[in-house]
């Protein structure tokens, strides 16, 4: 937006942090959107693509919860990654001995200190909380650990309350302060205030724990980095309890690229691990995802294509390669003639301008009924143009279809034939077959023909797939021609090319003559 002035308005308006760590805690806050269950090795092979991506920590669960969650954190512990392992505790002894047991270095501790959670869910005084967050703190400390609490549900406690029982955890030891938002309550200038004021107050490091339930989590913690929060929890895909948390795809990118800061993240990484990770937790991406998303770098526009193929930076931030991902050119109603060019440039596919006239009508045709024109549906189209007859002596002109459970399948047929409109109507054992019975009715003065062949294929998968139908057709004079026509409808593909065979036997014919 204001092009080389960035690094000027950053140096002015934020109080970045010597050093921003990411945490991420897909494998434990990720893991309990609801429906989703890992198994001990699904959460080892996250957790090494995690490490592979450079993160610095890495939430590996919460051991005292089950069986299965301490034999996973113990696992991943064992693996000696690069990044630091972590486990989540409450403020009790036996979740602080259950992590280490694991075997770990480094714990999450953390507490309710709202009023909600004090009178509902702990029946606890301010001055009891305060006591047991103290107690646990100072008991991690004491086997050595390195310790990270969260206040939980900060940022619907008391200021002055979530002071004080900070400065206690800080005398007590601990080495992080976490500053959850547990119900995504924030704003992004309410987020600055408390930021700030937290910030000022303290010398430890500051980390934060967005939610999203304003879809705001990933503004919010980027907001917090820019008042001089320490460390972002993230969660691969932004998944997590109910609406999800920041999103460590949509967090690393932009601090990355927007505002310059080298984390030493691979970001080239990021699209297959978001894939994977969806795939283990079967939540697939919507398709206008940030960053990951399968419209990231998509585009159909006319406008959008013409400057993409001209230069990318037109209408991308950043190049599909930065996160691993790739640019899709997509085909539509909104598709110009550069896209579809430089698409059939791509599949070695050579048309005149006739040809192409033909199939950019028919890609404009099928976006207007609805449909997005794949790869694969442009192929057979383009490369139905190209084995078309030269010349239609026979045209469509109009079709008409009657069928039921009740009634005899009927086909009212109007064609064209060398200038000449004939119509007539035949029945037959299927909607097909009544309108190829009225075709040869109309055209028996010019000549017999016989189906030798008619085959059909759905281009791709789908209730509205395009209709690929080839036929090999032959008259009385022992000629043989094919025919190939793709539309959205069966029967009219079936016709079109039956008619299109008929045609270029036509031509055969008159060729002898």
């Amino acid at each position: 937006m204001y092009g080389d002035d960035i690094e000027t308005i950053i140096k002015e308006n934020m109080n970045l942090a010597d050093e921003i760590y990411i945490f991420d805690t897909t494998l434990r806050d990720g893991e309990q959107t609801p429906g989703v269950a890992l198994t001990v090795d699904e959460k080892i092979q996250i957790a090494q693509k995690l490490n592979n991506l450079g993160v610095d920590k890495i939430e590996a669960g919460f051991p005292a919860a089950s069986s299965g969650e301490f034999q996973a954190t113990k696992e991943i512990k064992s693996l000696d990654l690069d990044s630091t392992i972590v486990g989540l505790a409450r403020s009790v002894k036996n979740d602080i001995d259950t992590v280490l047991d694991a075997d770990l270095d480094y714990i999450h501790i953390f507490l309710g200190t709202s009023p909600l959670h004090r009178e509902y869910k702990l029946k606890m005084s301010k001055e009891t909380t305060i006591a047991t967050a103290v107690e646990a703190v100072e008991y991690a400390k004491d086997y050595g650990l390195s310790v990270e609490f969260s206040a939980e549900d900060a940022t619907r406690t008391e200021y002055d309350f979530l002071l004080d029982i900070y400065r206690e955890i800080v005398a007590a030891g601990a080495d992080f302060l976490d500053i959850p938002d547990t119900v995504g309550v924030l704003t992004p200038i309410i987020t600055r205030e408390l930021i700030t004021g937290i910030k000022s107050n303290f010398k430890v490091p500051i980390s934060v724990h967005f939610h999203n339930d304003f879809g705001l989590a990933t503004a919010n913690t980027l907001t917090a980095i820019e008042c001089g929060a320490n460390q972002a929890h993230v969660t691969v895909n932004g998944i997590g309890e109910r609406t999800g948390n920041a999103s460590l795809e949509e967090i690393v990118v932009t601090l990355q690229t927007a505002y310059g800061i080298n984390l030493n993240i691979d970001t080239s990484q990021l699209y297959s691990l978001s894939e994977f990770v969806g795939r283990l937790t079967g939540i697939k991406m919507p398709v206008n995802k940030p960053i990951v998303g399968d419209n990231a770098f998509a585009h159909e526009s006319g406008i959008h294509v013409h400057g993409i193929l001209n230069n990318s930076s037109t209408y991308e931030p950043i190049s599909p390669e930065l996160v691993g991902h790739s640019r899709k050119i997509l085909l539509g109603k909104h598709t110009g003639a550069n896209a579809l060019k430089s698409k059939l440039k791509n599949y070695h596919i050579e048309l005149n301008n006739e040809q192409f006239d033909k199939v950019f009508a028919q890609i404009k045709a099928l976006g207007d009924r609805g449909k997005c024109v794949t790869d694969d549906d442009l192929k057979a189209i383009a490369l139905t143009e190209l084995a078309a007859a030269r010349e239609t002596p026979i045209k469509l002109k109009g079709l008409g279809l009657l069928c039921g459970a009740i009634v005899s399948p009927t086909a009212t047929v109007k064609l064209e034939i060398d200038g000449v409109e004939k119509e007539t109507s035949n029945t037959g054992v299927g909607p097909v077959d009544a309108a190829l019975n009225a075709i040869r009715e109309l055209i028996q003065d010019t000549m017999d023909i016989e189906l030798e062949e008619y085959n059909l294929e759905a281009i791709n998968g789908g209730t509205d797939a395009l209709a690929d139908v080839f036929v090999i057709s032959s008259d009385n004079e022992g000629n043989k021609s094919t025919g190939r026509a793709i539309n959205d409808d069966i029967v009219m593909a079936s016709i079109l090319a039956v008619l299109d065979s008929i045609n270029k036997l036509i031509l055969i014919q008159r060729s002898e003559i």
